[in-house]
């Protein structure tokens, strides 16, 4: 099997290993795409968790098809699973990072590259693929992360969004931070001349 990567390339995905006692074991990689999409509401911004059964919560996000660079994928992919069409997206430039994991299944590790952007909307009903979900909700941040619980990685891709949010929306808060840094670096030890 055949996963295309970011830049839409082929790359292999399955590869047998021994591991110590000769056993065989399958590793696949796969690459995938998404978003972290959020809104404002009066409570404050929210972002939207899909959930799993077996409580796992997560981003909208899937695999590449033939052809697809990433953002594409990640368009597609937040449409299948919520419905969201591109138009009801205001993708946010400059935001886009990535999760590393592995998990087993069967006889076989794989590990996987989540590929993340960052979206606004408006919509607050979201129509899930049964298939693929069973829930959803909208979480203020701080709720988000207790939802998210174990995963270190998708916790770690979601503070880097809210911490982007509130740079981007808040330009002098970066400014004094970087002010703030310079000062520090250039401060003279206490008695000194």
């Amino acid at each position: 099997m055949r996963a295309p990567g970011p830049s839409g390339r082929q790359q292999s995905s399955v590869a047998p290993i021994k591991d110590g006692q000769n056993k065989t074991e399958e590793v696949k990689k796969q690459i995938v795409a998404g978003f972290i999409v959020f809104r404002r509401t009066d409570e404050g911004t929210k972002y939207l968790l899909l959930y799993r059964r077996g409580g796992y919560w997560n981003f909208p996000k899937g695999h590449f098809e033939q052809g697809e660079n990433a953002m594409d994928t990640a368009l597609r992919e937040t449409f299948e699973e919520t419905g969201l069409k591109k138009e009801e997206l205001k993708i946010i430039p400059g935001f886009k990072t990535l999760v590393r994991f592995h998990f087993k299944a069967g006889n076989m590790t794989v590990h996987d590259t989540v590929i993340l952007y960052l979206a606004e909307t408006r919509q607050a009903h979201i129509m899930l693929s049964p298939r693929e979900h069973s829930g959803f909700a909208w979480f203020l941040y701080p709720d988000a992360l207790k939802i998210l619980g174990r995963y270190m990685g998708t916790k770690r891709a979601l503070m880097e969004a809210n911490n982007f949010l509130k740079v981007k929306n808040n330009p002098r808060r970066a400014n004094n931070f970087g002010n703030r840094q310079r000062f520090n670096q250039n401060q003279r030890p206490a008695g000194g001349s």
